[in-house]
């Protein structure tokens, strides 16, 4: 190939190059800066934040929590749903738990860790799907003063699931239990009260609890459904996280289930807190997508607005 011909395929892609790097580089972002001032539009360009007196307090797109420094609920604040994003509605840390609905069996904390005083969560536990939401409503009932009950958990907010070892039959199922385990309840440390297991008897075996290191994946996986209503009082939104870990939203359902502990902390009454949650309550969008949501930022910063919390 001749020079000549080389350096004019190599300066027509340098002039291709300068074209799209004006257009994609410095048109484009230019357009978009444009079209985000536009009235309507810059709130949500800049990360639809909300404000008060002049500071910014959060966004309305991204959840929060509204706890005190020990992560307890804050009793005069509407609570937002879980987040798995990193320690809860991280942007940079969004996601999912990515558990399952067959996430049903714990993995037990190191008793020997936690007799030194470490923290579950870095003894080694690591609470199923299931478990994180029985846990959840049982702590829900009891702040809301409402029944945290619902099907396969036992009354200690754990997953109620057993581990049944025995022969078995063509189709897999024990029909001889010789074992049965409480695979979500740990057997108590040495020198503590002895662990009492949500299920006596399993088919006339005696139910233990679980011994940490031993291996109950030989037995047939039970969950026990128990005597807990169809329809929990606690919602799934509340116990549940979203895909994102940043949902802002709740459902009408589970703003019922908190409008009583609200009124009581700011000293006014129910119906107050009603319209409040009315105020601040969107539809379906564009009328048939997803379902009805109450933000809990805006609902909070009405509820400051108007009626700031007893002292």
């Amino acid at each position: 190939m001749k020079f000549s011909n080389l350096l004019r395929q190599h300066w027509a892609a340098l002039r291709a190059l300068l074209v799209m790097t004006v257009i994609t580089g410095i048109g484009y972002p230019l357009a978009i800066w444009a079209i985000a001032l536009l009235p309507g539009l810059h709130a949500k360009a800049e990360g639809s934040m909300l404000t008060v007196a002049g500071r910014p307090v959060g966004s309305k797109l991204i959840g929060q929590l509204f706890t005190d420094k020990d992560g307890n609920p804050l009793p005069q604040y509407f609570q937002s749903r879980p987040s798995a994003a990193g320690n809860g509605y991280d942007p940079l840390a969004s996601g999912a738990s990515n558990l399952g609905p067959e996430s049903i069996v714990d993995t037990p904390a190191d008793p020997a860790k936690l007799a030194a005083g470490a923290d579950p969560s870095t003894a080694g536990f690591k609470p199923s799907l299931l478990t994180q939401v029985c846990s959840r409503s049982l702590a829900i009932g009891k702040l809301e003063k409402v029944d945290g009950s619902r099907p396969f958990c036992t009354g200690g907010g754990a997953g109620a699931v057993l581990s049944v070892i025995g022969p078995r039959d063509s189709a897999g199922k024990v029909v001889h239990p010789t074992q049965v385990v409480s695979v979500n309840e740990p057997c108590s440390m040495p020198g503590s009260a002895p662990t009492t297991v949500f299920q006596q008897l399993y088919e006339g075996v005696r139910v233990q609890c679980a011994q940490y290191g031993q291996d109950y994946s030989v037995g047939q996986i039970v969950p026990v459904r128990g005597a807990a209503s169809d329809h929990p009082t606690v919602p799934v939104d509340a116990v549940t996280a979203s895909a994102s870990g940043l949902d802002p939203d709740i459902s009408p359902a589970y703003a019922e289930v908190q409008v009583a502990r609200v009124a009581q902390a700011r000293g006014i009454s129910v119906a107050q807190v009603h319209e409040a949650v009315s105020h601040n309550q969107h539809s379906r969008q564009l009328g048939f997508i997803g379902e009805p949501v109450v933000n809990v930022l805006q609902l909070n910063l009405e509820l400051d607005g108007k009626y700031p919390a007893k002292s």
